[in-house]
Order: C-alpha cells, then sequence, then structure tokens
C-alpha cells in the first residue's frame, strides 16, 4: 500500500471516529450498535494507516479502542445493557 493511501485510509478512519463522537453527543437515543461499529471501523481504518506508517503508541491506543469496541458491539447485538471485559 502507497503512503498516499495509507493516508486516505487513516484520514476515513478518523473522520469516522470524529462522527461516532458527534453522534454519541447529539443523539438523543443513541444506538450503541452503531456507535461501536463505528468505533471499530474507524480502529481498523486507522491499523491499517499505521501498517504502512508505524507508531507503536498509535497502535497500542487503536488495537485497545477496537477491542472495547468489539466486545460493546457484541453486548449491544446480545442485548446485554452492560458489556463483560
Amino acid at each position: 500500500m502507497s503512503h498516499l493511501v495509507a493516508t486516505i485510509v487513516g484520514l476515513i478512519g478518523s473522520a469516522t471516529f470524529i462522527a461516532a463522537f458527534a453522534y454519541a453527543n447529539v443523539s438523543p437515543a443513541m444506538d450503541k450498535r452503531l456507535f461501536n461499529a463505528m468505533n471499530l471501523i474507524g480502529a481498523i481504518l486507522l491499523l491499517i494507516s499505521l501498517s504502512v506508517d508505524f507508531n507503536l503508541p498509535a497502535v497500542i491506543l487503536e488495537s485497545a479502542w477496537g477491542i472495547i469496541a468489539l466486545v460493546g458491539l457484541i453486548a449491544a447485538l446480545r442485548g446485554n445493557r452492560t458489556p463483560q471485559l
């Protein structure tokens, strides 16, 4: 993957995070499935970008973010109110 493509993928991931954060702050009834799916997609896209332009602290952050989002998404899909880490 070229540096340009990695940058575009990373920007899309960042935009996805920002959209999820905005959604969580303006929605009167947040859909946790949508919120966690957006966070998981954002984390995956940023990890793909980081595979080209590696940065260990960012990889750790995005990996943790993605794992938390995945756990939250699974809990939301199962109908659990509190995800178990």
